[in-house]
């Protein structure tokens, strides 16, 4: 299962933004059924982060959302330093090169 996250930051607010998502993911490397967390950031609006991320499971997902690290994120820290709510789609993966 793989989730993608979009964050948009409030203009002056964008390395408060980084700084956090960052420390999530070493917080979120220690969850067993996470496999993948990647945090990007866009070349053409420093603004937008995202969030790619690969789960075993989607019990993986509802461990992932109940831990204190991500309730922090998402009901104290971000809050106040993003335009709205984050974007977050669920995808079921289809094909893929290997490498």
């Amino acid at each position: 299962m793989f989730l993608v996250a979009k964050f948009k930051a409030k203009a002056g607010k964008e390395g408060a933004a980084e700084e956090v998502l960052r420390e999530m993911v070493s917080k979120v490397e220690q969850e067993e059924g996470c496999l993948l967390y990647t945090l990007h950031r866009s070349q053409t609006d420093p603004t937008v982060f995202l969030f790619y991320e690969q789960y075993k499971n989607a019990e993986a997902v509802d461990y992932h959302r109940s831990t204190p690290h991500y309730k922090e994120l998402t009901q104290v820290l971000l809050p106040p330093l993003l335009n709205g709510h984050p974007d977050v789609e669920a995808y079921d993966e289809i094909a893929r090169i290997r490498e």
